[in-house]
C-alpha cells in the first residue's frame, strides 16, 4: 500500500493534522481553534497545553476521517508557529507559566536597554536576527526571571524550554526527547547562524542556561536518527521538522536561490532563498536558516506582525463584518479607498521598521467613508505591508526577484492577489494546493524515509492555480505606496 505522510501544522490560532500523499494531495485533515489570551495591553498568551490537546486531536480526527491503517502513515512532519515560547517541568511535563506568543511585546524595554548597551549589531552578526520582542530569546529570558527559582532550576536542567515544535516532540514522544530543528532555532535570539549550534555568546548576553535548550537537529532526518512518536500504540518516526514559514518556503519548491513566498496568515511572512550561505540585510530584514536538509539554506526574511489578523478584528473588534469571507465582496463595493489607509499597527511594526511602539491607526477618514472603505483599505493594508518587505528585499538581493509564491489563508483572495500583483509590479502565484506550510513539512518527512528522492522530484509536485500579472501602471503603484509611507509615519512611536 502507498505510504501516507502526517503533518502537524500547528498554527497561531489553530491546531491542524493532515495526512498526504506521494503526490503531495491530501487525503484527509482536521483542525481546532483554541484560545487566545490578551491578559495586558501588548501581551499574547496561549495555553501550552491546550495546544497540545487540541493537536492530539487533530491527529486522532484525521486518522478517523481516512479510514486506513496506522501502517501506511510512513512518518511525521511538524511544522508550527515559531518564536511563540514554552517552559515546562522536565518531569512532569507541565507548562510552569502560559506561553508566551510570538506577537507579544512585553519584552521591548529588555530589547531596547540591550540596544542602548550598544549590543545590536552584534546580535545580528551572529544570530542574522534584531534585538526585537519578537524572538524567544527575550520571551524565555522573561519566563525564567519570572518563575520562582527559575534560573537556577533551568541551570540544574530541571525546566525545559521550547518553541512549539519542540513542545509536541516532548508530548508525542512521552518526555523521551527534547530536540529542536535547525530552522526553529535559528528565531531564537541564541542560535549561531553560521554553524547552526547555541551561541555561549548570546546565552551569557541573554543570563540562559544552556542546560534548558533543546538539542538542534536536522530539519530532515533518516528513521534512525528520528524520534518515535506514539500514536495509539503504533511508533511513528518524526523525520520533518520546520517553522511553519521556512516549510512554508520548502512546500512552495523555492529550492533555487532567488525565489521567493509570502504567506498570508495572523501575519504576513516573505522569505527569498539566498543559497548556502547567510546575507545579512543592510534594509533591516532579518537572516535565517531556511532549513537543514543535506546541508543548509539560508534565507532573508521580513516579518509583518498583523496581516490576516486585520480582518479578524474587522469581525471581532468593530463588528464590521459577520464572517472573514464576507470582506472581499464588501470591499468590492467601491473602486478604491478614497484616500483612507489603515495601518494595523496593533502589536507594533515588524520589518522594515522594527518600532514596538507603533499602534494601529486610520487615516484619511471623510463624512464619505464607508465600511466598504474600511474594509478595502484593511485588505490593501495587507498588500502595502508585504510590498515594503520586498522593496528591501529587492535591495538586498543581487538579483532581481521575477515572480512571487503565495499560501496562506488570504491568498484565496483573488482581489487581493491582484492588489498585490499591481502593488508589487511582479506576477504573484498561487499554487494548487495552498497548505504549502503543511506540504513543506510532509516533504521534508518524505525525503527523510526516501519517499521522494530530491528536491528536483519534489519540485515536479509543485503546479500553479493561478498567476496574477501586474495590470496597474508604475506610477499607480508608487502613489499608493507614498501614501502608505505616510500613513505609517503617523502610526509610530505612539505607544511611548
Amino acid at each position: 500500500m502507498d505510504s501516507l505522510i502526517l503533518a502537524l501544522d500547528q498554527g497561531t490560532t489553530s491546531s491542524r493534522s493532515i495526512l498526504f500523499d506521494r503526490s503531495g494531495n491530501i487525503v484527509a485533515q482536521a483542525q481546532r481553534e483554541f484560545t487566545q489570551r490578551f491578559p495586558n495591553p501588548g501581551w499574547v498568551e496561549h495555553d501550552a497545553q491546550e495546544i497540545w490537546d487540541t493537536q492530539w486531536a487533530t491527529i486522532l480526527e484525521v486518522v478517523s476521517k481516512a479510514n486506513v491503517p496506522h501502517r501506511r502513515i510512513a512518518a511525521i512532519g511538524i511544522t508550527n508557529q515559531r518564536e511563540t515560547t514554552v517552559l515546562w517541568d522536565r518531569a512532569t511535563g507541565v507548562p510552569v507559566a502560559p506561553a508566551i506568543v510570538w506577537q507579544d511585546r512585553r519584552t521591548a524595554p529588555f530589547c531596547q536597554r540591550l540596544i542602548e548597551q550598544g549590543h545590536e549589531s552584534r546580535v545580528a552578526a551572529v544570530t542574522g536576527l534584531r534585538l526585537d520582542p519578537y524572538f524567544s530569546g527575550t520571551k524565555l529570558r522573561w519566563l525564567l526571571d519570572h518563575t520562582p527559582d527559575g534560573h537556577e532550576r533551568a541551570s540544574r536542567g530541571e525546566l525545559a524550554f521550547g518553541t512549539i515544535d519542540s513542545w509536541l516532540i516532548f508530548k508525542l514522544t512521552g518526555g523521551a526527547v527534547h530536540r529542536t530543528d535547525a530552522s526553529n532555532a535559528s528565531r531564537t535570539l541564541l542560535l549561531d547562524l553560521k554553524t547552526a549550534t547555541w551561541s555561549q555568546e548570546m546565552l551569557d548576553l541573554f543570563h540562559i542556561p544552556q542546560a534548558c535548550l533543546p538539542e538542534v537537529v536536522p530539519s530532515s532526518m533518516g528513521v534512525s536518527q528520528a524520534p518515535l512518536a506514539d500514536i495509539s500504540g503504533h511508533q511513528i518516526p518524526i523525520t520533518g521538522i520546520a517553522g511553519d514559514q521556512q516549510a512554508a518556503l520548502f512546500g512552495q519548491g523555492c529550492f533555487q536561490a532567488g525565489m521567493a513566498k509570502n504567506t498570508y496568515g495572523t501575519g504576513c511572512f516573505l522569505l527569498m532563498n539566498t543559497g548556502t550561505a547567510p546575507q545579512i540585510s543592510k534594509n533591516q530584514l532579518l537572516s535565517t536558516i531556511a532549513w537543514d536538509c543535506g546541508g543548509r539554506h539560508y534565507a532573508l526574511e521580513g516579518s509583518v506582525f498583523t496581516g490576516g489578523a486585520v480582518v479578524q478584528w474587522l469581525r471581532d473588534g468593530l463588528g464590521l463584518i459577520a464572517n472573514a469571507p464576507e470582506i472581499e465582496s464588501l470591499a468590492a463595493q467601491v473602486p478604491d479607498t478614497a484616500g483612507v489607509y489603515l495601518v494595523p499597527a496593533f502589536t507594533g511594526l515588524g520589518a522594515p521598521y522594527w518600532d514596538p511602539q507603533a499602534r494601529g491607526t486610520i487615516v484619511g477618514i471623510t463624512r464619505g467613508t464607508t465600511r466598504a472603505h474600511l474594509a478595502r483599505a484593511a485588505l490593501e493594508a495587507i498588500a502595502l505591508q508585504s510590498a515594503e518587505v520586498l522593496k528591501a528585499m529587492q535591495a538586498d538581493a543581487a538579483q532581481p526577484i521575477t515572480e512571487l509564491r503565495v499560501d496562506g489563508g488570504a491568498s484565496a483572495n483573488n482581489a487581493l492577489m491582484q492588489f498585490q500583483a499591481d502593488i508589487l509590479q511582479v506576477p504573484v502565484v498561487r499554487p494548487a494546493v495552498t497548505e504549502t506550510t503543511a506540504l513543506g513539512a510532509a516533504f521534508l518527512a518524505g525525503l527523510g524515509i526516501g519517499l521522494w528522492s530530491d528536491t528536483d522530484e519534489v519540485a515536479r509536485a509543485w503546479q500553479v492555480n493561478r498567476r496574477f500579472e501586474p495590470s496597474q501602471t508604475m506610477q499607480w503603484a508608487e502613489e499608493r505606496l507614498n501614501g502608505w509611507v505616510r500613513a505609517v509615519e503617523r502610526s509610530r512611536h505612539w505607544a511611548v
